[in-house]
């Protein structure tokens, strides 16, 4: 059971939540459950929250809000287009290698397909840095389709950080094969010197 300090703040509750959902699910989570490993009853946590969904949602937001500061910075500083890009899939690869509850959760969203919290999702959570991504993709290569390639940049990271338990028990893989670094040096090179070449 987890327990924190000042454990009736609204950010302990969204960080205990965050924890509990990206391991069970949202369907298998109870609002009890969240309030004894918070250590709060139910009702202090109702102070803060309507519902579960509530909470659910909360969390979402408060778990990508701290990301997405650091995406931003990336794809706003002053570098050229290219070297934001670069950037972006190193903090991108680092950030979502170093956090298994956000990634797991995400891909219990996708495998769930609830249309309430995917829109959710959408709009409140990715919205920005997927229109920022995409504006950097139009300066590099104007020709390209900036919405399949920005799903591209990202899926091709994230597969190789969900499928690392079967990887390596396949020929060919090396210890590297898992550092953040390498996965971002790989993506980048193949998109520099294929994808975005070609479109």
């Amino acid at each position: 059971v987890l327990k924190m300090e000042n454990s009736n703040s609204k950010q302990n509750i969204l960080n205990v939540a965050i924890c509990l959902f990206s391991k069970s699910g949202f369907s298998n989570v109870s609002v009890r459950e969240i309030a004894d490993a918070v250590g709060i009853k139910s009702a202090s946590l109702y102070y803060h929250f309507p519902n579960k969904q509530s909470i659910y949602l909360g969390a979402l937001e408060h778990f990508f809000s701290n990301k997405a500061v650091l995406f931003t910075k990336v794809l706003e500083s002053d570098k050229s287009a290219l070297e934001r890009l670069e950037l972006f899939i190193y903090k991108f690869t680092e950030v979502m290698s170093n956090d298994e509850d956000f990634r797991r959760l995400l891909q219990r969203e996708m495998l769930d397909g609830d249309e309430e919290r995917l829109k959710y999702l959408a709009d409140k959570v990715f919205k920005e840095q997927f229109r920022a991504i995409g504006q950097l993709i139009k300066q590099i290569s104007p020709e390209c389709d900036p919405h399949m390639l920005t799903i591209s940049i990202t899926s091709l990271i994230l597969h190789h950080l969900e499928t690392a338990p079967i990887r390596k028990l396949l020929a060919g893989h090396k210890p590297e094969h898992d550092q953040p670094d390498y996965i971002a040096r790989h993506v980048y090179k193949l998109l520099t010197n294929g994808i975005l070449s070609h479109e």
